[in-house]
């Protein structure tokens, strides 16, 4: 596959350094490794690698959904992908499902579920702040896939315009208050995900799940650790990035009928 003009490209330098750029004709762009002419890259394909202005290399590479994630545009924390790719296989999300994305943010989760349930599949967000719609649009138009999401710019305390989702993602201050309206949107044995960064919220959230019609209640934290591939000397990065949020997680039941 060739490079176009006007396409994202994921450049990545002998050392390292990463960018996510689009390429246009006739401009250079700068990094401390020397200047990169898109000229050079333009017509080149994905994997191949050219050298900088300084003679340095830099591999011509397509971008994939964790670079898009780490260079996007944002007015909000994000999902980090070590959360990310958990929640999507606890909600079970895929072509063709209908799922309600509730607090957009810059659209990082939305990007995401919307990249599994195809085109034929929807991804209704829900999302208060204008401004971080016009982020999050931004974002989802650069990832090619804004068709396949609906976005409200609307508070969901009196529910949702949706009925029988496959599966809903929360991710809001207090989401306890929204468990009931949650309940009422998602089909039976629909999947919801709730996100949570303290204690304290998780188990608020988990006093009002009892109350309602939900089973397979679980939580989870992920913890998960880099290493530096270097094979004479082989550890974990010294750093790393430890507690991002809880998971809470639970299906819908349908009530017994009198």
């Amino acid at each position: 596959m060739h490079i176009k003009e006007g396409e994202r490209v994921y450049l990545l330098l002998e050392d390292g350094r990463d960018y996510l750029i689009r390429v246009g004709k006739d401009r250079v762009f700068s990094t401390h490794l020397g200047g990169i002419a898109f000229n050079e890259v333009i017509g080149r394909k994905f994997g191949e690698w050219i050298l900088t202005t300084s003679g340095k290399k830099v591999f011509l590479l397509q971008p994939g959904v964790v670079d898009n994630l780490f260079h996007m545009k944002r007015r909000t924390q994000i999902v980090y992908p070590k959360d990310l790719g958990f929640i999507l296989l606890m909600l079970d999300v895929k072509e063709g499902d209908r799922v309600i994305d509730v607090g957009l943010g810059s659209g990082a989760m939305c990007g995401t579920l919307a990249r599994l349930v195809g085109d034929k599949g929807k991804v209704y967000a829900y999302e208060r702040r204008r401004e971080f719609i016009e982020v999050a649009v931004e974002n989802l138009n650069a990832w090619g896939v804004l068709e396949r999401v609906e976005i409200k710019n609307k508070d969901i305390k009196d529910g949702f315009e949706e009925e029988n989702v496959d599966a809903l993602f929360l991710d809001v201050p207090q989401p306890w208050d929204y468990l009931e309206v949650c309940w009422k949107a998602l089909k039976g044995g629909g999947r919801i995900g709730v996100v949570s960064p303290t204690t304290p919220q998780v188990v608020a959230v988990l006093e009002k799940f009892k109350e309602l019609p939900f089973v397979q209640l679980e939580v989870w934290e992920s913890l998960f650790r880099k290493y530096k591939p270097n094979p004479k000397a082989f550890r974990p990065y010294d750093r790393m990035v430890a507690h991002t949020t809880y998971m809470i997680f639970a299906r819908k039941v349908l009530p017994k009928e009198s």
